[in-house]
């Protein structure tokens, strides 16, 4: 498992942060820092038909090892932490032959918690790997890119003896801003199924994802001198806090709701008295919800429009990415195989649904079934996200077995 504590670390030290304000792709340049470094990577493994566009998309295959045609798998990954908290300067901690009980972060008076962990009891005697307290760990999804690069690094060693068929690696950018799979060209990947490594825990397979849509109510007012602002200020930053505290919180909110119970997420303001905004993200299993939740924003707009009708109040609704449950039903192979491989390391898999998304949604919808595989991460997009080493190197097993199964 050194080599791969060794890809991982390396990998969550750049930082690669993607911004969904920006009109690129990749939305940030330094992404492809990353990018070009596991193209390097790949090249050095022996990979072949390795390529890095300007994009950021990374391709590379693991040559078969029997001549016989069987399907092309694909493990995707992307390179992108979250816009919704800091990776500059990501400083690891290892908590090696973890005992157990609250591990206090060395920065910012942050403490993992068991009571609001309760995985940590699945890892004792694991080495956790932590951030410091001040970023993000970037587990989601480098946990991923660790474990597909140290797969492939496994089955180039194994050679000849291990019997398999073209196994492709994707990594790509902005997957965390609903754009992954916007510039990624199907038809070059040439895989019949795919695998995204962005799971949680260990031995998961996850065959369901959200439904999300992304949300911006912005507020337009009139700005003057508080001085004479009587019957002439128009206040953006009032009108747009009324707008949010009418968001249901009893139901339609994380904070409320579980399981395959949607909600609507205010995740971000900004802005003063002229002009206020504020991004929301909408997400339920049921794709059809989605339109109910919209027609809710626009409905507590509609009723601030009439409370102030010298300001402007505009709902933007965007898809972002859907439930993969439909598309895979096209191939039952893609989740069959997956519970095969697991199977024949003696593990128990666990059908699960993921109350997020991942690449595999939109590739679903594209057409190439995309279920999403366990990475050992845990409490992504926080400054309190962590790891376990060893559930990391289960999913490598597991993508090494996975292989095999295909040549079956």
């Amino acid at each position: 498992m050194t080599t791969l504590l060794d890809r991982f670390l390396r990998y969550v030290r750049v930082d690669t942060q993607s911004d969904e304000t920006s009109t690129t792709y990749p939305s940030t340049a330094k992404q492809i820092t990353l990018s070009q470094m596991l193209a390097d990577e790949c090249r050095s493994l022996g990979l072949t038909d390795v390529t890095c566009d300007e994009f950021g998309i990374v391709m590379a295959t693991v040559p078969a090892t029997i001549s016989a045609a069987v399907p092309v798998i694909a493990y995707v990954a992307h390179v992108d932490t979250s816009p919704e908290y800091s990776s500059t300067n990501v400083n690891p901690q290892l908590h090696v032959n973890y005992q157990g009980g609250d591990i206090i972060l060395p920065r910012d008076g942050k403490v993992l918690r068991v009571s609001e962990n309760p995985d940590l009891n699945n890892c004792l005697g694991h080495t956790v790997i932590t951030t410091d307290g001040s970023t993000l760990l970037g587990s989601d999804d480098k946990s991923g890119v660790a474990v597909i690069m140290s797969a492939a690094a496994e089955m180039m060693r194994r050679g000849a003896e291990w019997k398999h068929g073209p196994v492709r690696l994707c990594f790509t950018c902005d997957e965390e801003i609903g754009r992954g799979t916007d510039k990624l060209d199907l038809q070059k990947l040439g895989a019949h199924v795919a695998y995204t490594l962005d799971g949680g825990g260990r031995d998961e397979i996850d065959s369901e994802t959200f439904s999300a849509d992304g949300a911006r109510v912005t507020v337009k007012g009139i700005n003057t001198h508080p001085s004479v602002g009587k019957g002439a200020m128009v206040n953006s930053i009032r009108i747009l806090s009324t707008f949010l505290s009418r968001l249901p919180t009893a139901r339609l909110s994380p904070e409320t709701t579980d399981g395959r119970e949607g909600f609507i997420h205010p995740y971000q303001i900004e802005g003063g008295v002229a002009e206020a905004s504020a991004r929301l993200i909408l997400r339920d299993f049921e794709t059809a919800n989605l339109a109910k939740q919209a027609q809710l924003l626009e409905s507590i707009a509609e009723s601030l429009r009439a409370e102030h009708p010298r300001a402007k109040i505009l709902v933007e609704v965007r898809p972002q990415y859907r439930n993969m449950r439909e598309g895979l039903a096209s191939e039952p192979r893609a989740v069959s195989k997956a519970v095969d491989a697991m199977k024949s390391l003696g593990r128990v898999p666990k059908m699960t649904i993921i109350r997020g998304g991942t690449d595999g949604s939109m590739l679903t919808a594209k057409g190439l079934p995309t279920p999403n595989l366990s990475t050992g991460e845990h409490n992504p997009h926080s400054p309190l996200e962590w790891t376990s080493l060893e559930e990391m190197q289960a999913a490598v097993d597991v993508l090494v077995q996975l292989a095999a199964e295909w040549a079956h």
